[in-house]
């Protein structure tokens, strides 16, 4: 087992070869990690991604199923009055802020960007509601530019258990794992971090009992549902 004493004496060599273990084992538990969000086109990946900020994959296809029916551009999101939208999107919480950002984000695109969603970081920047993990997912599911790791509640919350970071802002994990792994793995590992979160580490009641990579992970078995057990 890989300790939270041996994490204290790890190199940063080591740490990236358990990093790879890490990926490694995930690839074979998850071999077809995928973004789990619904869409059509990249205007409706975007607008999912904004709306999946605080909430689940599941709700937000849910959600979208009607509305990607009838809207399917970035003008045709930017003509929503902003009432009708927090409406439509009302269960998915922050509703205003969110439907504040999808407005100002399409009307950017159809008036700066031709109607097209941005191909580049520094671009898609730009757009209101856009911080790096929601372009890190946009940006390598509609165009498979990969500039970095989006880091979501599971990236963020397992990244920490795993001991691959120490951060608690997602763009300094984000920095940390880019240094640990190579660039030709960001994409995968995102996803196979996620599953692995809402599968096995999960954020209320992890099942170290059934992890495939407990023997490299300092966290396991360091739960209250496993202290019990010990008495």
């Amino acid at each position: 087992m890989f300790t939270k004493k041996d994490l204290a004496s790890e190199t940063f060599s080591q740490q990236q070869k358990r990093t790879l273990k890490i990926l490694r084992v995930l690839s074979k538990s998850f071999p077809k990690a995928r973004i789990a969000l619904n869409y059509k086109n990249n205007i409706q990946l975007l607008v999912a991604v904004i709306l999946s900020a605080q909430c689940t994959d599941k709700k937000v296809n849910e959600i979208t199923e009607p509305i990607f029916k009838k809207y399917k551009t970035a003008a045709d999101f930017a003509a929503i009055p902003q009432k009708k939208l927090e409406k439509m999107i009302h269960s998915t919480g922050f509703y205003r802020a969110k439907a504040k950002n999808i407005l100002a984000a399409t009307k950017t695109i159809r008036d700066t960007f031709s109607g097209s969603v941005p191909k580049t970081m520094r671009e898609i920047l730009t757009l209101k509601g856009v911080a790096r993990k929601t372009a890190n997912v946009v940006l390598g599911n509609a165009y498979g530019v990969v500039e970095g790791i989006a880091v979501d509640t599971h990236v963020w919350r397992n990244s920490r258990r795993f001991g691959l970071t120490n951060k608690d802002d997602p763009v300094r994990i984000e920095e940390d794992l880019m240094k640990l792994l190579p660039r030709k793995e960001w994409f995968g590992a995102t996803y196979r971090i996620i599953d692995h979160g809402r599968a096995v580490c999960t954020a209320k009641d992890p099942r170290c009992d059934m992890c495939p990579i407990a023997k490299l992970c300092p966290s396991a078995f360091q739960f209250p549902r496993f202290e019990k057990r010990k008495k």
